[in-house]
């Protein structure tokens, strides 16, 4: 006798993952200079040299006992307060290290911000596209999760759906920028209207309305495109934070959430979130990781080879006709299929091992995502491809 959801999840896997495993299998048989493979964000740059650096002196220098060790559940001091020094300097946020709580990658940290947000009733609004795991996790929590109609073709918030969409269980609204799956960057106008409608609603329902903040793309980001540290926008604000992207470290599963001082009931806030990462089991973030961010928190990417990608894929699409929102960070381009069926035009391309991520399961039929942090040549190999796919 098991748990028939849990079966589910793990019975079937997300269409990411089969289209992964379908390439692998693919490979193997043609190729892999032949299967031109977009589903999969994994990072493909490097990390910066200081996290190795860090990692040796670390094992070097460092008693073992400390490394491996158990640390505080919210987190070893020395990285949280290097994450707050990080942060100040860079946003003059006003971060205090004791409202840092570590975590093993983005993914426990949202889900121990749903539940610890999941009253009776509670509704969490969540704006398209999103990443399809959103509601894996709103589920678990016993949230109710609404969703906010994509604003194509840019992607910015629709802010008066979302004004619809507010009721008085209305607890959080979730937003992720830079975005996965559209590549788009939610402009500082966007987030003030946002923040400006939430402000009011608390206002009218008597209960703050928090903003989740899903930002494991924020260092991500082209041409001098801002990406708004939200807090400082809209204080009542809970930041999801992931170093898997902006050092390369996806597997190392190392983060941060953040519950601002200024934030409403912040103090029973930051104590609810704590307790529902026990509740769910994650009793401290990976020691060794934490030592490596104490050092590392200031470190950035190298961004050149991913621009690169993006700037080949989205010139060489919109020259052929495709149509696409501008990829102003993260490493996804969101495309319009063409003829208007995403999962018709992912199975055509599939037949020629081109794999495309239909936009359905990201709350947008119609699109479908491109992964760009692989192989600058599987780009150039794949380009026609892309032109023989619009051929009649």
């Amino acid at each position: 006798m098991v748990n028939e959801t849990a079966y589910a999840l793990g019975s079937n896997r997300s269409c990411i993952r089969e289209l992964f495993e379908y390439g692998r299998r693919r490979a193997a048989i043609v190729g892999e200079e032949n299967v031109y493979d977009y589903s999969l964000g994994n990072p493909s740059i490097p990390a910066p040299p200081a996290v190795a650096q860090a990692i040796g002196d670390i094992l070097a220098h460092m008693d073992p006992v400390q490394i491996h060790g158990y640390t505080s559940a919210a987190g070893d001091e020395s990285a949280r307060r290097a994450i707050a020094d990080d942060l100040n300097r860079r946003f003059d946020a006003h971060v205090r290290w004791e409202k840092l709580f570590l975590g093993a990658g983005a993914a426990p940290e949202l889900a121990a911000v749903f539940h610890a947000l999941a009253v009776p009733g509670g509704e969490l609004l969540v704006v398209a596209p999103y990443f399809p795991e959103y509601r894996v996790f709103a589920d678990a929590a016993g949230l109710k999760m609404q969703v906010v109609a994509p604003d194509v073709p840019d992607f910015q918030i629709r802010i008066p759906v979302v004004a619809e969409l507010l009721t008085p269980n209305t607890v959080g609204v979730l937003v992720n920028s830079p975005n996965n799956p559209s590549g788009v960057v939610y402009t500082r106008q966007t987030l003030q209207a946002l923040a400006q409608l939430l402000q009011e609603k608390s206002r009218e329902f008597g209960h703050p309305i928090y903003l989740i903040a899903d930002e494991p793309y924020r260092e991500l980001t082209y041409g001098g495109v801002e990406a708004p540290f939200i807090p400082l926008i809209y204080p009542d604000t809970v930041v999801c934070y992931s170093y898997s992207k902006s050092l390369s470290l996806p597997g190392e599963r190392i983060g941060y959430i953040y519950v601002p001082e200024e934030a409403t009931d912040s103090d029973t806030l930051y104590a609810a979130i704590a307790g529902a990462a026990r509740s769910c089991g994650h009793v401290c973030a990976p020691s060794l990781w934490q030592h490596v961010i104490a050092r590392c928190a200031g470190e950035r990417p190298d961004l050149a080879q991913y621009d690169r990608n993006r700037r080949a894929l989205y010139d060489g699409l919109t020259a052929m006709g495709y149509e696409t929102a501008r990829p102003d960070g993260a490493f996804y381009l969101f495309v319009k299929a063409p003829g208007g069926d995403a999962v018709a035009f992912s199975e055509k391309a599939k037949q020629r091992d081109l794999l495309l991520v239909p936009g359905d399961d990201f709350g947008c039929p119609g699109y479908f995502r491109i992964c760009y942090c692989v192989k600058y040549e599987m780009i150039l190999r794949s380009l026609p491809v892309f032109r023989a796919l619009l051929e009649p």
